[in-house]
């Protein structure tokens, strides 16, 4: 049965019900949100004369979850137009109405008799053949199939969601033994295509995958640092950035979670698996007890592990003394092991790093990673029977940058079951007999696509999606050309992927060198090229540190020539004879989005934050985006509007240095064209689809574009609008006058000049005006002040 996903009814509006409902309808699927009906009027229903029975009244309780969570900051949707797909209703009168929904999810408090008098409802109405998902994190899915129908059991699973479902790229699957095996396949590979997940199929034990181990990893910490003597900050900074996980670390991914949720998992774990030979780990340490007790739950309370506060010196967050239960201010973590290992970009010889260290630091990364790989090993076949689920679980889960096997490998299998045994930990039997038979890795990779040891049939196995992915950390033995930050890919079907490590990947002198190389190789031996990496950010810009080194020493020469160089890197990604395909993800700001608005066409992850921010360090974007917003106003002057009103939208986007929420509000924006450049909603699959739509130019024939001058600018009529403008909103106090002399300039490169009318120009005049403005801002003393402190704090000054 060929089936597809049109109508999704979410049954409850809580924080994940209304979160899952956002995502549907960020996707583009119709959502009907429906939760139960107040039993009570509120004060201001009462004074408005409404009664138990009106609509308004009926749906309140989903109509201020689903506003609630459109609120929230982050925001769960892609675009706020989403909701208009979204309908709300209330179990009462709207359950009748799932009769013509393609998928049900069930997302209700977590207690199985109310799971089970909805599910009841359900069958009322239900059509045969629907798909009927638990969004649960703690019950067992089976129990809930109990005294069901047939046809419901064979079309029920569970299907749990991380929350938030937009930012945790996780999906667990988790069928029964009656659910129908084309089921499960359809939701792996609708979560992975439609939803953006990372699907992974779970067997029905206590916790499924990512909790039972992300769990497990943090209780283990718990008790670590108490045999170590180790505080809260203490351990947020080994457990964060330093060895690959979110800045949340520990401590304040509790506080997120919600510390009474964390505490119940943890109970759930050790009052049902009562085989887990690490079921002690799970007992809740006393100082656990007392925040509970206090119900200091986290984020959902205002204070956990951390507490916000205000104080003379603006907003202040407080950590927790376990040992006093009295906040006080954070203390800075220094441990010579770590802060060596900071200037190790690559993460794999940063973690050999630390493990092999022997300061505190090491000693507790031992500890921690002899807790967690015993624990991990024991697991297989008990939550998974295969070793990359449990890697894919946390690392889409719980952000891991890499899996707890894969972490393994990097430390070494025989190191690692060395350092189990030293911390008097068991390793279970598989692993030994793995290398007994001379397997040394848990993975390995194969003409540039990647295997798993599959602890049945003892050999490897080919990683599901290693055929459709393209993954180019297994691609080293495909590599065509390499400077020290760039490396050129051949990844088949005669394109080649051009991406770069750099420190937050900015973008210097080797990073453009190795562009212009990529073009020139591509022109002469491939069909077409992309530009892309799997860094945690695809580019925070252009290297600030160089900028300000030559400014600072007043190299304006070496100044000029790197912008003229960067200017002419943006125009051959334009105006190469082959396709280029730039494919955005996370961060891509100043020079990263300029490579986007050159390229021609972008192929975006949807978790694409797009923007030209020069303005903030006291510069314009002089890498042709300027030139570029310019050229685009001027392209809907044609389109017939005001033409002062495309080039002020233009303007305010660089001068208010906005930057996209997601890869959907860049077609807003205007930086990302419509009906041309595409989103891809699973980021795994970004370099694949790119590499598709490099083909499908190429297939149609591609030409060189042919550079523009036919630009119309506005000249001093633009110009004296823009000025007025700015003069205004300093006069207001709402910018200073360092941003009034930046705002200024930018409108004088975007007005063409002191034009006295309209006129038609090239590209080039745009950009030398813009290399212009840009250098003589780099002299000025107030931005010098503001790159110099991007470059000391990461945050930029308003001076």
């Amino acid at each position: 049965m060929k089936r597809h996903i049109n109508k999704v009814a979410v049954l409850g509006s809580g924080v994940m019900g209304s979160r899952i409902a956002a995502h549907f309808a960020g996707v583009g699927v119709q959502v009907l949100l429906l939760d139960i009906a107040p039993k009570e009027l509120t004060d201001s229903e009462k004074a408005k004369g409404l009664s138990l029975d009106s609509k308004a009244v009926k749906n309140r309780i989903v109509n201020d979850a689903l506003q609630s969570a459109l609120k929230a900051n982050p925001s769960p949707v892609y675009n706020k137009d989403v909701v208009k797909l979204i309908r709300t209703g209330n179990f009462t009168d709207d359950m009748k109405d799932i009769a013509s929904y393609d998928w049900i999810i069930e997302v209700v408090v977590e207690n199985l008799d109310i799971k089970k008098s909805i599910f009841t409802e359900v069958e009322k109405y239900r059509k045969p053949g629907t798909l009927i998902t638990s969004n649960t994190s703690g019950i067992p899915i089976h129990l809930m199939a109990e005294g069901r129908s047939d046809d419901f059991k064979k079309h029920f699973c569970g299907t749990h969601f991380f929350n938030p479902p937009r930012y945790l790229r996780l999906l667990e699957i988790i069928p029964t033994p009656h659910t129908d095996p084309e089921i499960v396949d359809f939701l792996m590979n609708y979560g992975d295509l439609y939803l953006g997940k990372t699907t992974v199929l779970c067997k029905d034990t206590p916790a499924f995958i990512a909790n039972r181990v992300g769990v497990y990893s943090i209780m283990a910490i718990f008790h670590i640092m108490q045999e170590m003597e180790l505080n809260i900050d203490e351990i947020d900074a080994l457990t964060g950035p330093a060895i690959g996980r979110p800045k949340s670390a520990t401590f304040r991914t509790a506080d997120v979670v919600g510390i009474d949720t964390l505490v119940k998992v943890a109970k759930g774990v050790a009052e049902n698996c009562p085989q887990d030979e690490a079921k002690g780990i799970f007992v809740i340490p006393p100082f656990l007890e007392k925040v509970v007790e206090n119900k200091w739950l986290g984020d959902k309370t205002g204070q956990g592990f951390y507490k916000k506060t205000k104080g003379e010196g603006g907003k202040e967050i407080l950590t927790l003394n376990l040992e006093t239960m009295e906040y006080g201010p954070r203390q800075k973590s220094k441990f010579a092991s770590v802060e060596a290992a900071k200037q190790v970009e690559d993460l794999k010889q940063r973690l050999r790093a630390l493990f092999g260290a022997t300061d505190k630091a090491g000693q507790f990364y031992q500890q921690f990673h002899a807790h967690l790989f015993s624990y991990i090993s024991h697991r297989i076949p008990e939550i998974a029977d295969d070793i990359y689920k449990v890697d894919d679980a946390m690392k889409a889960g719980f952000g891991w940058e890499i899996g707890p096997f894969e972490s393994w490998d990097v430390i070494g299998v025989e190191n690692g079951i060395r350092t189990i045994g030293d911390k008097g930990l068991t390793v279970a039997p598989w692993v030994k007999e793995m290398l007994e038979k001379g397997v040394k890795s848990f993975y390995k990779v194969e003409g540039g696509k990647k295997y798993y040891y599959d602890v049945k049939t003892h050999v490897y196995k080919l990683l599901p999606g290693a055929d459709t992915f393209v993954i180019l950390e297994n691609l080293s033995g495909n590599v065509v050309w390499k400077n020290s930050a760039c490396s050129l890919y051949d990844i088949g079907d005669g394109v080649v992927a051009i991406d770069w490590k750099t420190k937050m990947n900015t973008i210097g002198g080797e990073v453009l060198e190795g562009i212009n190389k990529a073009i020139d190789r591509a022109e002469k031996d491939f069909r077409g090229l992309v530009v892309a990496n799997e860094g945690a950010n695809f580019s925070a810009g252009a290297n600030v540190g160089m900028i300000f080194m030559f400014a600072a020493e007043q190299e304006y020469d070496e100044l000029d020539m790197a912008v003229r160089m960067f200017q002419k890197t943006t125009m051959r990604l334009r105006y190469s004879s082959i396709p280029v395909i730039v494919a955005p993800h996370a961060l891509t700001l100043g020079g990263g989005c300029e490579m986007c608005l050159h390229a021609d066409k972008v192929q975006a992850a949807a978790e694409s934050y797009i923007g030209l921010v020069e303005l903030g360090v006291g510069l314009i974007p002089g890498g042709g985006g300027t030139k570029e917003m310019a050229l685009r106003a001027s392209d809907e002057f044609k389109e017939g509007r005001i033409e002062e009103e495309p080039l002020k939208d233009r303007f305010m986007s660089i001068a208010m240095a906005k930057v996209s929420t997601s890869a959907q509000e860049a077609f807003d924006l205007g930086i990302l064209k419509k009906g041309h450049d595409e989103i891809t909603l699973n980021q795994s699959r970004l370099i694949a689809d790119a590499k598709r739509s490099v083909l499908q130019l190429a297939d149609e024939g591609y030409t060189r574009p042919v550079e523009r001058k036919d630009v119309k600018v506005l000249g001093r009529t633009a110009l004296g609008m823009l000025l007025t403008g700015i003069h205004s909103m300093r006069f207001a106090n709402y910018i200073s006058e360092h941003d009034a002399k930046i705002a200024g300039k930018l409108a004088y490169v975007m007005s063409g000049g002191d034009l006295s009318e309209a006129s038609l120009v090239s590209e080039q005049y745009l950009l030398d005006l813009e290399r212009e403005a840009f250098l003589s801002l780099a002299g000025e003393r107030k931005t010098l002040e503001r790159l110099q402190a991007v470059i000391k704090t990461g945050k930029p000054i308003r001076n």
